[in-house]
């Protein structure tokens, strides 16, 4: 009779913005997402997709399943050193009373640091490996804004990484890297991880050329057989990690001398693009200015993505400055999604639908987010608990609130969350597509679910709240060159 193998899962995932004036504790992770073992949802979220595919095979009988806890905070400020201890040793622990493991299998994200550790995640997996020894298979699954260590690297059999940019794949990758540890455990495959440093920082969109053809290119290389897996670190410029920048990984069917070739000239394609990947941007005032003109021409509203005041890179998302210049040029018809004000929203729930009160909302976390906004408002509509989806996950915006004054709706949420899909508008009772104006916090999450309903996309870079220069940005573990810091990285003894 086949054997089975006993699989251990578990998740624990942020993104941490080492600039912030956020901090992250125990508390951010519980209101976000948190289920202890055996307790996670039948839905998948972004980092822990690995549950429910596992939960299948275990049914079908497929595998033996033990359940470990996962959880994910919404990005933020450096996580506390007791959050992160805690954290580590609940899944250690849970390791550790299992008498058997054949395969551990993390949905993890990539980009957290603590106060007492620069590479949670590599501390995690290699803490795991010494428990259990070499001969287990320890499959993970990053977020490509991540930074890839030596350590993750070294302990790891498998890696597979988001493809897309928004992340839309990532039940997919959560499949890949499950099945790819299970042919490890059947001696089926032998996979042999090879990485390239691209030694570059900046925004990869695999919405828009050249990221696009670029995905495409290492999907058919996958479908092809060329290599196991590839994947693309894009890097993470708010978190100050030594291990800053984008990565290629390819994992090979035992050739890592094939493997060390393709990772490199992928990665050198990768750079060569490195001046064409970012979206282009305006200011603050030239794209309300760009917005109002469009709108002219065209039925269907205008977006502007506000993509640095945008809690998905760890900063609060309350920021005012583009609302106070729509309401400075007297612009009609706008809605804006959304505001992070708790206070605000629990004003607005203690007095009711269809009350008007004056309220102070926004900006009350950094000094240059636009300064709070005084105004005699509508509560519209109050929403308890209320979720938008992203892909089959649903994400968690808190008690809701959406106000409304001057021919403007602007939602207030509790739980900071960037802007995924367009339910952020219409599950508050924004009718989104009759407004000439849609202001989101969001860099390219949003995209495949607004692209189809706006006319334009105006991608605004409203300077101060986020680190994003990684020329100005005071890296103090930043030790290798990476472009654009350094011109040329790659020429040795530049």
């Amino acid at each position: 009779m086949k054997k089975i193998p006993r699989i251990y899962c578990a998740s624990i995932a942020t993104e941490t913005n080492t600039f912030s004036p956020l901090k992250t504790d125990l508390k951010n992770f519980k209101e976000t997402f948190y289920a202890e073992p055996n307790k996670h949802p039948k839905t998948p979220t972004l980092c822990s997709a690995v549950f429910p595919l596992l939960r299948n095979k275990k049914n079908k009988g497929e595998i033996e399943l033990v359940e470990g806890t996962a959880t994910w905070a919404e990005p933020g400020g450096l996580i506390n050193s007791q959050t992160w201890n805690y954290l580590k040793n609940k899944i250690l622990s849970e390791i550790k009373k299992e008498k058997k493991l054949d395969i551990v299998i993390l949905g993890l994200h990539g980009a957290m640091i603590s106060r007492n550790c620069i590479d949670c995640e590599g501390d995690l997996i290699k803490s795991i490996r010494n428990i259990l020894g070499t001969k287990v298979i320890i499959g993970i699954t990053f977020d490509p804004h991540s930074h890839l260590s030596k350590k993750c690297l070294d302990n790891t059999n498998i890696i597979t990484v988001f493809k897309e940019f928004p992340h839309t794949d990532f039940v997919e990758t959560a499949k890949h890297c499950i099945n790819l540890s299970m042919k490890t455990f059947y001696k089926i495959i032998d996979p042999q991880i090879s990485s390239f440093d691209v030694k570059m920082m900046t925004i990869l969109p695999t919405s828009k050329e050249p990221m696009r053809s670029f995905v495409d290119k290492i999907k058919h290389l996958e479908k092809n057989k060329i290599a196991l897996s590839v994947s693309i670190i894009h890097g993470f410029m708010a978190g100050d990690s030594p291990d800053l920048g984008a990565k290629i990984i390819v994992i090979t069917n035992g050739n890592k001398k094939n493997g060390n070739k393709l990772s490199s000239q992928l990665g050198m394609e990768l750079f060569s693009y490195r001046n064409n990947l970012a979206p282009k941007t305006f200011s603050a005032n030239s794209s309300i200015i760009e917005a109002k003109k469009l709108s002219l021409k065209f039925k269907r509203p205008i977006l502007i993505a506000d993509i640095w005041d945008n809690p998905g890179g760890g900063v609060a998302g309350d920021s005012t400055i583009l609302l106070k210049k729509v309401i400075s040029m007297k612009l009609k018809k706008v809605a804006v999604g959304s505001i992070w004000d708790p206070l605000a929203v629990k004003k607005c729930h203690a007095v009711g639908e269809n009350a008007v009160i004056d309220l102070s909302f926004g900006s009350k976390i950094s000094p240059l987010a636009g300064g709070t906004i005084k105004k005699k408002v509508l509560v519209k509509k109050i929403v308890k608990k209320a979720y938008q989806k992203f892909g089959s996950s649903l994400v968690p915006m808190g008690d809701c609130a959406c106000i409304v004054f001057d021919n403007i709706e602007i939602i207030l949420n509790s739980n900071r969350c960037q802007a995924f899909s367009t339910d952020i508008f219409t599950n508050l009772g924004i009718n989104f597509s009759e407004k000439k104006i849609l202001i989101i916090k969001s860099t390219n999450h949003f995209y495949n679910s607004f692209n189809s309903h706006v006319s334009n996309i105006i991608y605004a870079s409203v300077n101060g709240i986020y680190p994003n220069n990684p020329k100005k940005n005071k890296y103090s573990r930043l030790k290798r060159k990476i472009w654009p810091i350094f011109s040329k990285p790659h020429i040795i003894n530049y």
